[in-house]
């Protein structure tokens, strides 16, 4: 199993990128988030989408150097069509946007179609939570990709439509949530088809609606679905599911879940709050930081050692694979390595970097 660091993925990723004709930043950027992703535990956002992207270019369905549009703004609300640019740099810009705006109007928000696969919504989260601004983002699969199974159903009907919450802290770093209504991001089952392992329970279930550890189930026909996230309770994680697929397709103009979408990619929500609006600010972050530890100061359950707020596992994980690597299953850089092959990169100079 290859051990990388985070570096040298972000220059495997760039130099790619820039073989099939992504200019220099570009192609900066969009390697070195999914490089990160990597960095902080979510491989299932990281480098393993690189022969995806690839495909999508290929096919254009990514098209490179593109420019945004915004279709219609106020002072505090705009719709941005990214013209099937590159996801992470057409959320970069609209989170920007929206920042500007929530700084003058206190709360804005920002609506975006046409937009490619963006990655990890924390990431983008995070940039808002940097300039003292609590953000929310919601994004579906611009209609496509239904993978997820209503509760009560056994096919497929909506996309893993997750939800990203970014609350700053002077004291600390931010407050991350970053989950799927999903049981699991699909990339997850990915992961674990790449790696040869079973699914645990729960995960999924076959065409049949039956449960199954068989990651090939959801991808072979007749395909089965992933389940929304619950278990038994598992209505309320469908509940929020369509919410999300509402605020993210229908109020952007990408459309809402749907058989026969016309592209696949991200319809993107993002709504940011000025703190300092509503309360001053360092009141705030005294309150966040009384409750944190209140909520630390919980008796713990059996078998736990401690209790962890969002975002810090992500942050301990970071610190880890920065002392001892990251490393990536074979079968992923496998598809990696012919990716590149096929647009003339040599990847061993990386490897004995």
């Amino acid at each position: 199993m290859p051990v990388f660091d985070v570096d040298q993925l972000k220059s495997i990723g760039k130099c790619i990128f820039q073989a099939v004709g992504s200019p220099q930043t570009e192609a900066e950027i969009v390697a070195g988030l999914l490089a990160n992703a990597n960095l902080i535990g979510h491989d299932s956002h990281g480098v393993i989408r690189i022969p995806q992207y690839l495909d999508l270019i290929e096919t254009g369905q990514i098209i490179l150097n593109n420019k945004i549009e915004i279709l219609r703004q106020t002072k505090s609300s705009a719709v941005i069509n990214g013209n099937w640019g590159f996801g992470q740099i057409i959320a970069s810009q609209a989170m920007n946007l929206a920042i500007e705006k929530a700084q003058l109007s206190s709360v804005s928000t920002v609506t975006v179609r046409s937009c490619n696969h963006v990655g990890r919504l924390a990431d983008y989260a995070h940039i808002a939570a940097n300039q003292n601004l609590i953000a929310m983002l919601t994004v579906n699969n611009h209609g496509g990709g239904t993978r997820v199974a209503p509760w009560g159903g056994s096919e497929g009907r909506l996309s893993t439509n997750p939800i990203c919450f970014a609350i700053p802290r002077e004291s600390s770093k931010p407050i991350l949530v970053d989950i799927t209504t999903s049981v699991v991001a699909e990339g997850k089952v990915r992961v674990k088809r790449n790696r040869n392992e079973e699914l645990p329970e729960g995960w999924i279930v076959d065409s049949n609606g039956n449960p199954t550890n068989n990651p090939n189930d959801l991808y072979e026909s007749p395909m089965g679905a992933i389940l929304p996230f619950g278990g038994q309770v598992g209505h309320k994680g469908f509940a929020l599911s369509m919410v999300i697929d509402i605020l993210s397709g229908a109020l952007s103009g990408a459309g809402c879940s749907r058989e026969s979408p016309e592209k696949l990619g991200n319809a993107i929500f993002m709504t940011l709050f000025d703190i300092s609006s509503f309360v001053p600010i360092e009141e705030f972050y005294q309150d966040v930081d009384n409750f944190v530890n209140w909520v630390k100061s919980a008796k713990l359950a059996p078998g736990f050692t401690e209790i962890t707020i969002p975002g810090e596992p992500e942050d301990r994980t970071k610190q880890k694979r920065q002392k001892e690597g990251i490393f990536i299953e074979e079968n992923t850089w496998q598809q990696i390595e012919e990716s590149a092959k096929k647009v003339g990169v040599d990847l061993r100079k990386f490897i004995n970097s």
